[in-house]
């Protein structure tokens, strides 16, 4: 017992090490602009998004790779009651209810560190950078440090995995009938900071020899029971919209071919209520709840460990909230990339008043940790979270973003997403 403790203390200690005190530049920047052009992503879409990619690596030790593995595997247990599923959709709008033959693509689990390990901060459904992370991951040069550090996942097997998570959500809803055409839906898809995104996974999908498209939701059409751009019928959408129950206008096509089973969306509204709702956050950290679901005395204790203490924000205990909010974080229940989300210890009267007026959580604070690198060949620090993508309870990739500020951005020189490697 004691020599694991002791290997468990120096892995960690080493993967400290390395995120504190190691400043090698371990992307192979043209190497990474060259494969992406290679794959049809035009130069200027490139140049100007140069901040997408720091260049440096994030390390993690052994034990929390096996606590964040345990963290996803647990919230998926749960997740997965009758009686969780009940109280998480108890306020979900009608299509959500809608139970899904698919499994969702692309969750994302965003964790900060502390001393106790691994703290989901939030989970999304329709997590992006899954593709750029697979591609930033195969232009890396050995850090001189952390020789022996591993990715989760090599990279040759990345895009492969992608395709098969792609094909298995068809089957799940379709059987043996033939995948021919995927379209990706974003509104304006140009205009989104991830386009380039858009354009890799077209050119992984396309490779696999399925057709693809990138389509704005505006631009379809549903005809005797087929969902159409143009005149290609569309088997499957790969949804990136944040219209999450599809209750705008411009979505109302797809939302008639999700309703009436004319196309396979993935994720899609079920998946986002049983999962990305903010408030389920509370449910999964309140124990006197996990209890009321029948969950496991373990599970209840490593849910505990890993999720900080979530609330409802309410007229009930909003004078209790607002003594406590320098050590809180409050979010919009369906809110998505940091948007409309505050630090307890920088809200004015004024912001707490629209807090009170909207739908929030209040999440315990949990600061994240920090990974030096250069900048302009000056050393410094930026703050760090990572994100699990997950398909099926399997973490497929991980990827850190690095960043300054009070949210995570991809505004912060030397910043953006960086590969994540089991050191130790």
């Amino acid at each position: 017992m004691s020599d694991k403790k002791t290997c468990s203390t120096n892995c960690e200690s080493a993967a400290e090490l390395l995120n504190r005190a190691c400043y090698c530049k371990t992307l192979k920047r043209d190497e990474l602009l060259a494969s992406l052009q290679a794959q049809a992503l035009p130069t200027e879409v490139l140049q100007h998004h140069q901040q997408l990619f720091s260049h440096t690596a994030v390390f993690i030790s052994p034990a929390q790779w096996q606590q964040l593995q345990l963290l996803v595997q647990t919230i998926m247990r749960v997740t997965a009651l009758t009686t969780y599923q009940q109280a998480a959709l108890i306020n979900a709008p009608a299509i959500a209810q809608k139970s899904t033959p698919v499994s969702g693509v692309f969750m994302g689990f965003d964790f900060h560190f502390n001393e106790t390990g691994p703290q989901i901060i939030e989970i999304n459904t329709n997590a992006g950078g899954g593709f750029l992370n697979a591609a930033l991951l195969s232009a890396q040069t050995a850090c001189c440090n952390a020789a022996g550090a591993l990715p989760v996942l090599l990279p040759p097997q990345l895009d492969a995995e992608f395709v098969a998570m792609f094909l298995q959500e068809w089957q799940l809803a379709r059987g043996e009938q033939p995948l021919r055409c995927i379209a990706i839906v974003d509104e304006n898809p140009s205009a989104q900071f991830l386009y380039p995104e858009f354009l890799l996974a077209q050119a992984v999908f396309e490779r696999a020899g399925i057709k693809t498209l990138i389509v704005d939701p505006q631009e379809l059409t549903w005809v005797d029971g087929e969902l159409f751009y143009q005149q290609q019928v569309i088997d499957l959408v790969y949804n990136r919209l944040t219209d999450f129950s599809l209750a705008q206008p411009s979505n109302l096509v797809l939302r008639n071919a999700y309703e009436h089973n004319a196309t396979v969306l993935t994720p899609n509204p079920h998946h986002h209520a049983l999962y990305a709702d903010k408030r389920n956050l509370a449910l999964l950290s309140d124990e006197t709840k996990l209890n009321e679901f029948g969950a496991d005395p373990e599970d209840i204790k490593t849910l505990l460990a890993g999720i900080p203490r979530t609330q409802l924000v309410s007229a009930d205990n909003a004078e209790n909230l607002w003594q406590q909010r320098k050590q809180l974080f409050f979010k919009p229940a369906s809110g998505y990339g940091s948007k409309a989300a505050y630090r307890g210890d920088k809200i004015t009267k004024r912001v707490w008043e629209e807090i009170l007026q909207g739908d929030y959580v209040a999440q315990l604070q949990v600061p994240p940790s920090e990974r030096g690198i250069l900048v302009d060949e000056e050393k410094t620090a930026l703050k760090m979270d990572i994100r699990a993508y997950v398909y099926e309870g399997k973490i497929q990739l991980l990827a850190a973003r690095l960043y300054q500020g009070q949210t995570t951005n991809f505004r912060t020189q030397g910043g953006g997403f960086a590969p994540v490697f089991v050191a130790g």
